[in-house]
């Protein structure tokens, strides 16, 4: 598990400037961290629980910004 340190909020301007493979990469990689906490708070493993809503967020910021790119919408 990532300590808060290790997890930043991702600036906007680097996320722009990654290509459709590289969004994807971060999105899936984001998305099985959140799974993992998610299972681990349900087991009681977890002390951030804060870091859900974290990961919840940038994953909807990928996501944004992935579908802006799609209809190049920059």
């Amino acid at each position: 598990m990532k300590n808060i340190k290790d997890l930043k909020l991702l600036d906007l301007k680097k996320l722009s400037s990654l290509n459709q493979p590289d969004l994807k990469k971060e999105l899936n990689n984001l998305e099985k961290e959140y799974f993992t906490t998610k299972m681990k708070k349900q087991l009681g493993e977890v002390k951030q629980t804060h870091l859900i809503k974290f990961l919840r967020r940038n994953i909807a910021r990928i996501k944004t910004l992935a579908k802006a790119k799609w209809y190049n919408l920059d």
